[in-house]
């Protein structure tokens, strides 16, 4: 290794066990309290997050490596407009902070539970199994991710890497409960924002890349293999119908998403939530291109590296080429930050949904016990990160992995999820079989069809399941069936 990647991997090694004490302190600070620690205080943090607190917290779950290594690799195909797999993402949660109160006061902890509340068992463990499943990808996703960092900085081998990331993110996650991953999720958001911006700055006006005026102009003149322009430049070149999937599937899968869901639940009451969102859609929006810059300046300023195509670390290795070795250690932590701290809400938001939505109810025959709850949830975060590791060594592209699982978790349960908060007229059985109907029409878009136009698979899936649900409804109460009872909320 050179210079360069000494320094940074021993920033990204630091930081790390910064990550790691957080935790370790997290945890001996609810020991040594004189009240009895609950399994709701160790996965929900008491219920205490104020909106900057929640903001980070969202902001920090929802930046992965799909929003940091993904957006950067993509460049290649289209461009700057690769930005907008973020910039959808803060409107999204612009456009959920309208329904966020209602998390918060459902006087639940997670969607099956919330679900379970309108739609009876079957939703309800239907619902749990999808989203536990899809929460088992996206960790995958993260941990590839950052393996892929830490291989591009050290030359360890993937494998090492990958790892050595995910006993990190157990150890931190299991010993400090929620409350250690929002205190590190304040520390990993300034990390991505402020960091990863200044060192874009600096990064671009190297010598070697003489600054954005110069950077834009090489970019503009640039061809592929076959001399064709590359148009890399564009903010549209993803297409209008893939920016509007990109929305409709972050405004489906924000309230259909466990480590979402569960952050508005863990607000101090419904006027935090909203603005804690509206807060982390506006950070998310404008940190978007951020790694789409990074990602430009491998493809344009490095020497035949756009000959080779997609880079999956493309942002890596622009900051290993362009920055100074300490920046290049902060930038490269910033994307072990993002990637960890989804990583850890992944798992934070597994334990929950297991423990609420299948341990207490279906194993432990509906007797609530906090100790022995709060060791499945340890037991369920150690499963979920194994089971990540093994899905990271077999995958090779983050965002693709996101994809499916934003679509296997939100298609089919975000119709009964909307109707089941505002719509009166909804019987049981017409939110199953709303539920089902979204997840396989997902499945098909997505394995058969081979996802036609670039449309997110949650749109069709979406559209079948409000079909259904309202279909299904109709015939069910003209066959004198009842509807379904109302979700009561808490007045705060």
């Amino acid at each position: 290794m050179n210079n360069t990647q000494i320094t940074a991997l021993v920033i990204i090694l630091l930081y790390m066990a910064a990550t790691v004490v957080i935790g370790l302190l997290a945890s001996r600070r609810k020991t040594n309290e004189k009240t009895k620690q609950s399994n709701d205080d160790f996965l929900m943090a008491s219920k205490s997050l104020g909106p900057v607190v929640l903001a980070g917290t969202l902001f920090a779950a929802n930046t992965g490596g799909a929003s940091t290594t993904g957006i950067a690799t993509n460049v290649y195909q289209y461009g700057l407009s690769s930005a907008w797999y973020v910039i959808a993402s803060g409107i999204g949660f612009v456009l959920v902070s309208f329904i966020a109160p209602y998390f918060r006061r459902a006087q639940a902890n997670t969607v099956p539970e919330i679900i379970s509340k309108r739609y009876g068992k079957a939703s309800h463990i239907f619902t749990a199994i999808t989203s536990i499943l899809a929460l088992f990808m996206a960790t995958g996703a993260q941990v590839l991710a950052t393996a892929s960092i830490i291989n591009v900085v050290t030359g360890f081998d993937f494998k090492t890497a990958a790892i050595v990331s995910t006993v990190v993110v157990i150890i931190y996650t299991m010993f400090g409960g929620y409350k250690s991953v929002t205190a590190a999720n304040l520390m990993h958001v300034m990390f991505i924002t402020v960091g990863m911006t200044i060192a874009m700055f600096i990064m671009v006006n190297n010598k070697n890349v003489g600054g954005f005026g110069a950077l834009f102009e090489k970019a503009r003149i640039m061809q592929d293999v076959k001399g064709v322009n590359m148009n890399i430049l564009s903010m549209t070149k993803v297409g209008g119908i893939t920016i509007i999937g990109y929305i409709a599937m972050y405004f489906m899968t924000f309230p259909t998403g466990q480590e979402i869901v569960q952050t508005f639940c863990s607000a101090k009451d419904g006027k935090s939530a909203k603005l804690g969102s509206i807060l982390a859609g506006v950070v998310s929006a404008a940190y978007a291109i951020v790694p789409a810059i990074i990602g430009l300046l491998a493809y344009v300023c490095i020497d035949g590296y756009a000959a080779g195509g997609a880079q999956k670390n493309a942002l890596a290795q622009a900051t290993i080429t362009f920055a100074p070795s300490v920046i290049a250690g902060i930038v490269l932590a910033a994307i072990v930050a993002a990637t960890m701290s989804s990583a850890s809400g992944n798992m934070i938001g597994t334990a929950t949904m297991f423990t609420n939505d299948i341990f207490v109810p279906y194993i432990n025959n509906g007797v609530k016990d906090d100790k022995k709850e709060i060791w499945i949830s340890k037991i369920a975060m150690l499963i979920v990160g194994s089971v990540g590791l093994f899905i990271a060594l077999a995958a090779s592209n983050v965002i693709s992995v996101m994809m499916g699982a934003f679509a296997l978790r939100s298609a089919g349960p975000f119709a009964a999820f909307i109707c089941g908060l505002f719509a009166k007229n909804i019987t049981k059985r017409a939110g199953f079989a709303s539920i089902v109907s979204g997840t396989a029409a997902a499945a098909i878009w997505i394995y058969i069809l081979k996802t036609p136009w670039g449309l997110n698979a949650m749109v069709p899936g979406g559209i079948v399941a409000f079909i259904v649900i309202f279909t299904v409804s109709t015939i069910e109460r003209s066959m004198g069936v009842e509807v379904a009872p109302e979700i009561e909320f808490e007045n705060i």
